[in-house]
C-alpha cells in the first residue's frame, strides 16, 4: 500500500515538474520565432526585389547621380549574399551582420529617394512614382513583420530566463535569441536641433 502511494506521488511530482518545465511553450515559441523571421525575409526579399527596377527607371534620367545609383546596387549585392539559415536566428554575430547589410540597403534607398527629388523629370515618371509607392509599402510591411518577429522573441526569451523554464532552457540548451537593434542608438537618442532662425 505504501509503495503504490509512493508511486502515485512520484508520478504526481513529475507531472507537476513537466507541466511547469516549459518545454511545450519552448516549442511552440520556437517555431513561432522561426514563422516571424520568415515574414521578415520575406519583405526584405521583396525589397531586394523591386531595387532592379528602381535602379532601371532611374538609370533612364541621364544627368542622375551615378554615385547614388552604385551604392544601392552594392547595398543590394550585399545584403543578398548574406546565407540566411534557421541558426542564424541563435547566432548574435551572423544576425548582427544580416543585419547591419538590411540596413545599409535601406539608407541607400533612403538617399536614392531624397535625391531623386531634385530631378523633376523622374518624379513626373509615372513608373518610378509607382515604383516609390511600392517600395514604401514595402517598408510598412519590412516594420510590421520586424515588430511581431521583436514580440515573439521577447516571449521567448522571457521563457528562457523565467523560473523554472529557465532549468528547461539550460538543459535542452534553448538561448537566448537576439532581438533587432538600432544601428545608429547613440545618433537617434540626441534630441535633433531645431533653428528657426535659418534661412
Amino acid at each position: 500500500m505504501k509503495s503504490r502511494f509512493f508511486n502515485l506521488l512520484i508520478v504526481g511530482l513529475l507531472g507537476l515538474l513537466l507541466t511547469g518545465c516549459g518545454y511545450n511553450d519552448f516549442q511552440r515559441l520556437d517555431e513561432q520565432t522561426k514563422s516571424a523571421w520568415s515574414e521578415v525575409l520575406n519583405q526584405y526579399q521583396r525589397r531586394a526585389d523591386l531595387v532592379p527596377n528602381i535602379v532601371a527607371t532611374v538609370k533612364g534620367e541621364a544627368a542622375f547621380e551615378q554615385d547614388t545609383l552604385t551604392k544601392v546596387v552594392e547595398a543590394r549585392a550585399k545584403a543578398t549574399s548574406i546565407q540566411v539559415t534557421p541558426e542564424t536566428l541563435n547566432d548574435p554575430a551572423a544576425f548582427s551582420k544580416f543585419q547591419a547589410a538590411q540596413g545599409e540597403l535601406g539608407s541607400a534607398l533612403s538617399r536614392l529617394m531624397v535625391v531623386s527629388e531634385r530631378y523633376p523629370d523622374l518624379k513626373a515618371n509615372q513608373g518610378f512614382r509607382d515604383l516609390r509607392v511600392q517600395l514604401e509599402g514595402t517598408e510598412n510591411r519590412i516594420t510590421v513583420a520586424r515588430n511581431r518577429y521583436i514580440q515573439t522573441v521577447q516571449e521567448y526569451n522571457v521563457l528562457a530566463r523565467s523560473f523554472p523554464s529557465n532549468l528547461t532552457a539550460m538543459i535542452f540548451s534553448y538561448n537566448v535569441k537576439p532581438n533587432f537593434t538600432v544601428a545608429n542608438e547613440a545618433q537617434i537618442s540626441t534630441p535633433p536641433v531645431v533653428d528657426f532662425n535659418k534661412k
